[in-house]
């Protein structure tokens, strides 16, 4: 038997359902306000874009003096937002300088001042170590989508990952470089990753990285994000683009005196590559409406090799002479950073770190200590110019070397032999005032030998802290 339906209970249902009705437009209503403000506050955050390359001399750069390369799509950023005269890299070879990046500290606190081994060679278990206070995990707890397309060099393991520092995506090398087209590196296994998975992906390295990075973009243009595009070029081996003849079996640090050298047009041909793919990055952002709201930084991890330009500066990639760590670095930030501005400000690495966590309100634990400074409201011209401090030193007991900058002064020590400069007026190291300017040197010495002994019982007390640790 069907049931009959009591026309009273049907009107007081409509009658409730219209309440529900009515009580969640309401609450609709209410909570538009907060929804708008919370999507306006996420279309706020600027997009971040680190371009960083591997060895690039401080000259091989139109805006920066080069005449025999051609980088018109990276000079765009010196036109369009700010170029530094005085930025340096945390260290003068690659690991230290990306360990300084990810972390934000000076790398030494963690041990770190030479080139990771490649996996297999003794030393090559080693890597960062991941404290939850890595860029990428703090700005993935803010809501960025993050990504590493390129070079790693921070370890092979699981715990020293990208992945493990926060990197939701990764596609590239793990070594410090490898064979542009065969993707195989020094000791001549596969070195191309997706995330953790060993991969098979043809083309020449420099591209795959342009190609993934755009692909990145396309992906998250709805989201806020932080894609770090890592080259390896113009890292050896010299292998220039479209001369797939030249693998495998050259993935090798030639020097001048080998029969099968390498030459300067082999390098510039690199570099210019590279320049392509910085211009399809820019283009994407453009094509997809990103460029007013993306900050984008380039510069590169250490000075360039002996194919490299590195004038007027002193010496090269491996020194603590400023053709070592003195790099180029421009930032283009729409409506923030003025355009076709040049600025004196002295920077390191580690303040791009400390940069992008303040300019996307990224929360800083206390206990992550950053060693750089946020610099944008100085770029921007909010706050004037700060004097700076900074140390390097070199993770070679054959050739160690020290120095401090702090202003315009910079005191080298190179195998102990003091040199004193001033580095604003004479940045090509070519007047050591050391005997004129003992005062300096008493200044600037125990500031060093302070940082030194500040870094190394940082790190040897972690290291006793993880050895007495249980075993999980």
């Amino acid at each position: 038997m069907v049931p009959s339906i009591d026309p009273l209970r049907l009107d007081e249902g409509r009658t409730m359902t219209f309440r529900v009705l009515l009580l969640f437009a309401c609450v609709c209503w209410t909570a538009a306000p907060a929804v708008a403000h919370a999507q306006a506050a996420a279309s706020a955050r600027p997009n971040v874009v680190l371009i960083i390359t591997d060895d690039m001399g401080w000259a091989d750069l139109g805006a920066y003096g080069a005449s025999d390369v051609r980088t018109p799509n990276i000079d765009s950023l010196a036109r369009d937002g700010v170029r530094m005269t005085d930025f340096y890299s945390n260290g003068p070879v690659c690991t230290p300088t990306r360990a300084g990046l990810i972390s934000g500290r000076y790398q030494q606190r963690y041990g770190i001042q030479a080139p990771l081994p490649t996996e297999g060679i003794p030393g090559g278990d080693v890597g960062l170590p991941s404290r939850g206070h890595s860029l990428p995990q703090l700005l993935s707890q803010r809501g960025y989508a993050t990504a590493l397309i390129g070079k790693w060099h921070l370890g092979y393991r699981q715990e020293f990952s990208p992945a493990a520092h926060g990197f939701a995506y990764f596609f590239g090398l793990k070594s410090g470089y490898h064979d542009f087209y065969a993707h195989t590196a020094g000791d001549g296994k596969p070195d191309l990753w997706e995330n953790d998975r060993q991969v098979v992906v043809e083309g020449y390295t420099t591209d795959l990285i342009t190609q993934r990075s755009v692909k990145f973009l396309e992906q998250q243009a709805a989201r806020p994000f932080f894609l770090e595009v890592a080259y390896n070029a113009p890292h050896w081996p010299y292998q220039p683009p479209d001369r797939p003849s030249m693998a495998p079996g050259n993935a090798r640090h030639v020097r001048p005196w080998d029969g099968e050298t390498s030459t300067r047009a082999d390098y510039v041909a690199m570099i210019e590559r590279v320049d392509r793919g910085v211009g399809e990055v820019l283009q994407a952002l453009e094509r997809l409406d990103l460029a007013r709201r993306t900050i984008v930084i380039f510069t590169n991890d250490n000075g360039g090799e002996w194919l490299a330009s590195n004038g007027p500066l002193l010496n090269r990639k491996g020194s603590v002479w400023e053709g070592g760590i003195r790099v180029p670095a421009m930032i283009r930030w729409p409506g923030r950073i003025p355009a076709g501005k040049v600025s004196g400000q002295v920077g390191i690495t580690m303040d791009l770190t400390a940069s992008i966590l303040a300019a996307t309100g990224t929360t800083v634990p206390a206990d992550a200590r950053p060693d750089g400074i946020d610099i944008f409201p100085i770029l921007e011209g909010r706050i004037p110019e700060v004097p700076r401090t900074l140390f390097w030193r070199t993770g070679n007991p054959t050739k160690q070397q020290w120095a401090v900058r702090s202003g315009d002064w910079k005191l080298v020590l190179d195998a102990l032999s003091p040199f004193v400069f001033n580095v604003r007026t004479d940045p090509g190291e070519r007047q050591n005032l050391t005997n004129q300017r003992q005062d300096i040197a008493r200044e600037l010495r125990p500031l060093l030998d302070a940082w030194e002994k500040d870094v190394d019982a940082e790190y040897k007390a972690s290291s006793a802290a993880r050895a007495s640790s249980p075993v999980k």
